[in-house]
């Protein structure tokens, strides 16, 4: 990579944070999705560097930032990243969020307005969906799947092949192993109780989103993920919403070139406003 990151961390109220930076000029914060930390958006900032001031923090609870035992909701990652950016003596921002950070930053876009000049939202969360609450025990069953049982399939793994399971078995497996690597992340989404996270849903507040906003939505992503994107779309008032016809679920990572520039020219459009 040509562009120099710079690597910084800074003592916040519920632990230390990590962030890499780069570039200058107009600030730019990129919030990583649910199963990533700030390394996803390094391809992007290589490019956006040449042209803003790129802030990429690793969330609490996520990559080289602290992990403390607390319990975490989008509420905390908002007040988190406020007290970052006041660290940071940075005054108003545009903010970058893919996923779980998508949903973080227009949550803080609602909270605090007058510190956001633009968002860019790429296949956000952050909102209700069909069978919401099945979905969410279902993700639960799995990650809260005994040792002892993941053994059994194992062993069983014959006859599971024999009744024409272990395909779908391994799928879930796999999809488990990488959800326990982000315990923070689970618990936001999908390990708190149904009342507290519909309390964060933000379908009856998008409305009130009072910045430029553009949406960014890979083409063959998940029913799920897409109709959360359409959400956003038809919710809030002042938004751009882009389909990546080719693209899949990590858009960051697979589609850097497409996202720096969608990021510049949505930028450049506000500042001419």
């Amino acid at each position: 990579m040509d562009t120099l990151l710079r690597n910084s961390r800074r003592k916040l109220s519920q632990g230390l944070l990590f962030w890499s930076e780069a570039g200058q000029g107009i600030p730019v914060l990129l919030l990583h999705g649910a199963w990533n930390d700030s390394s996803q958006w390094s391809l992007v900032m290589e490019k956006l560097a040449k042209n803003f001031h790129c802030f990429a923090p690793d969330l609490l609870g996520f990559g080289e930032s602290d992990k403390p035992k607390i319990h975490h909701s989008v509420d905390l990652h908002v007040e988190c990243i406020a007290e970052l950016l006041q660290a940071l003596r940075l005054e108003k921002v545009y903010i970058i969020g893919h996923s779980l950070g998508g949903w973080i930053a227009a949550s803080y876009a609602l909270k605090y307005p007058e510190q956001v000049e633009g968002l860019v939202l790429l296949a956000p969360e952050g909102v209700k969906i069909e069978q919401q609450e099945k979905r969410w025990q279902q993700m639960r069953n799995l990650v809260e799947l005994s040792p002892l049982f993941v053994k059994i399939l194992k062993i069983v793994k014959p006859l599971t092949k024999m009744l024409g399971w272990q395909e779908k078995i391994e799928q879930n497996l796999e999809q488990r192993q990488i959800w326990l690597q982000y315990p923070a992340a689970c618990q936001i989404l999908f390990q708190r109780q149904k009342l507290e996270i519909e309390a964060e849903l933000l379908q009856d507040k998008l409305h009130l989103i009072e910045v430029p906003v553009l949406i960014l939505q890979g083409g063959k992503d998940s029913y799920d993920a897409v109709f959360k994107s359409q959400t956003y779309k038809q919710l809030i008032s002042q938004v751009d919403f882009k389909s990546v016809a080719h693209a899949e679920n990590d858009l960051p990572a697979t589609c850097a070139g497409i996202v720096a520039e969608e990021v510049r020219d949505f930028i450049n459009s506000v500042r001419v406003m």
